[in-house]
């Protein structure tokens, strides 16, 4: 697809260059039209469409980016083989009637001699993804603030499987002074209660039957807690499960549900976290207590 910008009838207008992504919401801003922007890399599924869906909600008009942010990925990670399935992701789009969708090049959000990154702290120094991916939150911070910037949207529409992302985005607008409010949507799951993930194409047909261990741990150990349980035993036999299921634990947590900061006892909102290895996949979940 070239030039500017591309539509077909019953699509969303592609735009791909600066210049016409502020024309298009000029014509918005003029109208006094509310926006919202769901930050995607692409290869959509029921979770992305449910954050379209809850922007669709809560505004006029809803652009959908797409775009494969290199900087959030390690020189060991999977950009390579990160699924781009741009033409279907336009279907899907279309059904659901989204206005617009943002497909930047690597070289518009990277120009030439580009030397700026953010360095977020608080819920981004956890301990959690931060301690196994030490470059991801820097580029999700430093490629938001550039799509909030670009689209300025009123709302931001996240998905919670992604929960300490969640935080980081939600913090970083509060302490830019960004006019953006970030609006979280609950995970979409699988029958068998496995998150929703772009990831989850990566594994086996014995692998996916093994995945949804990792929710039906989350729910127990929650339910436990909830209920008085005591937290260490709780955690440490939820490990326990996860580690001989053949998974490579890298963590699993309770933590305060806003801040991130580890929780010994029930003073504040809990959320449980929990990311492992299963083959060659990595799965992240998460649950409130």
């Amino acid at each position: 697809m070239s030039g500017k910008s591309s539509t077909s009838k019953g699509s969303p207008r592609v735009v791909r260059t600066l210049p016409a992504l502020a024309r298009a919401l000029a014509r918005w801003r003029a109208r006094g039209e509310k926006v919202a922007l769901v930050p995607t890399m692409g290869a959509l599924h029921a979770g992305h469409l449910a954050l379209v869906r809850t922007a669709q909600r809560c505004a006029d008009r809803v652009i959908v980016s797409i775009f494969v942010n290199p900087t959030q990925f390690a020189a060991n990670e999977d950009l390579g083989k990160y699924p781009r399935t741009f033409p279907r992701d336009i279907v899907e789009l279309a059904k659901l009637k989204a206005d617009l969708v943002w497909a930047p090049a690597v070289e518009t959000m990277y120009p030439p001699g580009y030397a700026t990154r953010i360095l977020p702290e608080g819920a981004a120094l956890a301990g959690l993804e931060d301690a196994f991916r030490p470059l991801f939150f820097s580029g999700v911070a430093t490629v938001v603030a550039k799509l909030f910037l670009q689209c300025r949207p009123d709302i931001a529409v996240f998905g919670e499987k992604d929960y300490q992302q969640l935080k980081v985005v939600t913090r970083l607008a509060r302490d830019l002074g960004l006019a953006t409010r970030v609006i979280g949507v609950p995970i979409v799951r699988e029958a068998d209660g496995l998150a929703l993930s772009s990831r989850n194409r990566y594994l086996s047909l014995s692998e996916r039957a093994v995945a949804p261990l990792l929710y039906r741990v989350l729910a127990d150990c929650a339910k436990q807690i909830a209920v008085g349980g005591l937290i260490g035993p709780a955690l440490n036999a939820g490990r326990a499960t996860i580690m001989e299921a053949g998974l490579v634990l890298d963590y699993l947590e309770l933590r305060h549900a806003e801040t991130l900061a580890p929780m010994a006892a029930g003073n504040g909102p809990m959320r449980l976290l929990v990311a492992a290895r299963l083959g060659k996949t990595r799965l992240i979940d998460n649950v409130a207590v």
